[in-house]
């Protein structure tokens, strides 16, 4: 697929994008086939994309055959129905390596995030994701965070970058998020995707939104599609009224569990699978499982959301 069509399909989101978390069996081993059906209950339940094997995905968790193994389930899970969309990282020639992994399992566009560990300046960094467009035709996402900070100047060569297509955001500054969408609005001709990419990405959506970011991940999906489909029909429609009582009653007081424990954003979304009854088993070190007072609260929490929906209905 070449940088067009897929942000074409993305350029006017039907729902809410879908990163699954990866199953595993019993032993830890992967499950590819509760790894299918996870992905496919996604699509038929109105995700506008799947992103497999990002951050919520466990990439960093992943050897290389089980990262192929888990793009070419999500490919032939989602059917040409919606994109697949894999990650890519590490150093350059690992990104490379696991870019040209996801090209080969069928994958329409990659993820591509921050390198390991280093921090480098704004010329290493455009080199090493120019070098990631370059060694494959799927278009490119980069994600700002953490040590992948960008100026204005340096998105707009990204964007003038063959096979670079969007950025998403992951460090929630939106002056500079401003700044960046100026700077290539007026210095790129063409259309750059952007997606706010921070953990429960509902919470900040509204303020993205005005921004012209209309893409966004949730987590929630994974494991309340129903909630996340609501919030979306909500953002999209423009009613302050639900988008208040959703945020109030349910997004904010996930965020604060979520905050109760490192990797939460992982292993907290991964109970709320099996909370819902597929089992995709327990995350990989170094991330651990919430504490069991923590996945009480998170039933009880999803059953207020879906309180919040039946008041609506």
């Amino acid at each position: 697929m070449t940088p067009a069509p897929l942000a074409a399909r993305l350029r006017e989101p039907s729902g809410p994008l879908f990163f699954p978390v990866t199953a595993y069996g019993p032993g830890g081993s992967l499950d590819p086939d509760v790894y299918r059906t996870h992905v496919r209950q996604g699509v038929e339940a109105g995700a506008a994309a799947v992103f497999a094997c990002c951050g919520t995905g466990e990439f960093h968790a992943l050897l290389p055959e089980e990262f192929e193994a888990c793009v070419r389930v999500a490919v032939e899970a989602a059917g040409g129905r919606v994109p697949v969309v894999a990650g890519a990282g590490y150093g350059t020639a690992l990104a490379v390596r696991y870019a040209r992994l996801a090209a080969d399992a069928g994958a329409d566009g990659l993820l591509a995030m921050p390198p390991y560990l280093v921090h480098a300046g704004q010329e290493g960094l455009l080199r090493h994701y120019r070098e990631i467009a370059a060694a494959t035709a799927l278009p490119v996402i980069v994600y700002q965070r953490d040590n992948a900070v960008f100026t204005p100047r340096t998105v707009v060569e990204l964007a003038r970058t063959d096979g670079i297509t969007g950025l998403k955001d992951g460090l929630g500054d939106l002056g500079l998020m401003q700044r960046i969408v100026s700077a290539v609005r007026t210095g790129v001709p063409g259309d750059f995707l952007y997606f706010n990419g921070l953990p429960t990405a509902e919470q900040t959506q509204l303020a993205y939104h005005a921004l012209g970011v209309t893409l966004y991940s949730s987590a929630v999906f994974c494991f309340a599609p129903e909630i996340a489909l609501a919030y979306h029909r909500a953002l999209t429609a423009g009613d302050r009224a639900a988008l208040r009582r959703l945020l109030d009653g349910f997004y904010h007081p996930f965020v604060e569990l979520r905050s109760q424990g490192h990797g939460y954003a992982v292993s907290l979304v991964k109970a709320g699978v099996r909370l819902r009854g597929l089992d995709v088993g327990e995350v990989r070190p170094p991330l651990h499982e919430p504490a069991e007072e923590h996945v009480r609260q998170l039933a009880q929490l999803i059953e207020r959301g879906h309180a919040l929906l039946e008041e609506d209905a």
